[in-house]
Formats: C-alpha cells, structure tokens, sequence
C-alpha cells in the first residue's frame, strides 16, 4: 500500500485518537525510519517508491515478486521546492480579516493546518475562469488574499488556488522557505510564467523578474514542400 493509503486506513479504522496535521507523511517518516534504524527486522518491507508491505506477509499469496523484493533506497520521498497547494478553494469559506484563517486538512480525520503564513503563488478565480496571478512573499497568503477582498478585485474572484514553499510539520506549523533570496527569486519567477501561459485579464502587466526572450514558432519547411507536393499531385491526377 502507499503510505497515503495507509494514513487513510489508520483514520477509518480508528486506530489512533489523534493522527496529527500530516497524517501520511507521519505515517512514511515512521516506516522509513524503522527501515533505516532496524534493517531486515523492521516489520516492513518497502516495494516501490512510497509503496510498502509487512514482511509477515511474505510467505502469502499477495506476497511481492521476487523482482519486487530487491533491495531498494529506502530514503526520504524526493521533494521539490513545492511543499504543499490547495485547489479551487471555496472564498466563501474563510472568515475575511486582516489576519484570516486559511485552513486545510491533509486528508479527512487530520488537524486542520492554518495555511495563512504560505509563501508562494496564487490564483484568483471567477467560476473556472483564471483572472489574476499573484505571488505572496514579503506579505504572506492570508494578507495577500485579505486585500484582495477589498482592493478593486474584491468583486471579480470566487475562488483560488494556491501553492507554498513552506512545508508542514505534523504539528501543523509552517517552516520558512530555504534558500532566502533564492526562494524569492523562485516565486517571481514562478509568478511571471504563470502570467504569461494563462494570460489573466486582471493582471496588468506581465510578471516582473521574467527576463527570456520570447520567440516565435516558425512552420518547419518541409511542410510547405509537402503542402505543395499533394496540391501537385491533386492537379496530375485530374488531368
């Protein structure tokens, strides 16, 4: 099973009171741990990248193959400076402030994190519709979406997406972005190519800190020989 498949298990079941803010990466950093510290008597076995099985299970039907059960890394999941996103949340279901609670859940059954201090990107919505692209760096996400309830967006957006650089610890805490200027840079930059791919009708001006030369698609030339080679031989064949 996949750790997330398994985090969802622990909580349907019952079989903890509290699973934390992050009940699957909990659920990995404990198998991946007993991995590291106990070897081969840890009681898991670990199959494919995030995937793991018990060992007691070995000598059953649903047992690996043997080309599963070779040895693999059993490090940390491979992470990107992306740590966590929210898709098409509800504006409706947050409580407008100065400082408001932007609150998600990592799976039903966790602790609800406070998304508020997420440094990163952000999306504005009008239905399905993309209308402004914004990036929360000096400020965080809950300042930068409070002002857009009351700035000249505040009637043209009912939902937004979002995506940090600030990881969550089980504890539902945030942890600043590392790498400081770098991972400023990383948001601008990010900010800028969202701005151009989707073209939102908010957004005056393109993304600051985008600097590439933008160039235009030329037609390969052995279309237009192509092209004129069938008109040729649609002229010849009505002759």
């Amino acid at each position: 099973m996949h750790y997330t498949a398994i985090a969802e298990r622990v909580v349907a079941e019952g079989l903890r009171d509290s699973v934390g803010a992050t009940p699957a990466a909990t659920v990995n950093s404990t198998i991946t741990w007993s991995l590291k510290t106990e070897g081969e008597q840890s009681p898991f076995q670990r199959v494919a990248r995030g995937e793991y099985y018990l060992r007691s299970l070995e000598s059953d039907s649903v047992s690996p193959t043997a080309s599963v059960m070779e040895p693999l890394d059993t490090g940390d999941e491979l992470e990107g400076p992306i740590h966590a996103f929210g898709m098409f949340w509800d504006r409706d279901q947050v409580l407008w402030k100065s400082s408001p609670a932007i609150l998600g859940l990592q799976q039903i059954g966790a602790d609800p994190v406070d998304m508020s201090g997420q440094r990163g990107v952000y999306l504005l919505y009008d239905g399905r519709e993309v209308v402004y692209v914004g990036r929360s760096t000096e400020r965080p996400l809950g300042s930068r979406l409070y002002e857009h309830t009351y700035d000249r967006l505040r009637t043209r957006w009912d939902r937004f997406s979002w995506f940090g650089l600030c990881a969550v610890g089980d504890d539902g805490r945030l942890t600043e972005p590392e790498g400081g200027h770098t991972s400023t840079q990383f948001i601008t930059a990010m900010e800028a190519l969202l701005i151009e791919a989707l073209e939102p009708g908010q957004n005056r001006r393109r993304g600051d800190g985008f600097s590439a030369v933008e160039f235009i698609q030329a037609e390969d030339p052995a279309l237009k020989k192509a092209r004129l080679s069938e008109v040729i031989a649609e002229l010849q064949s009505r002759l």
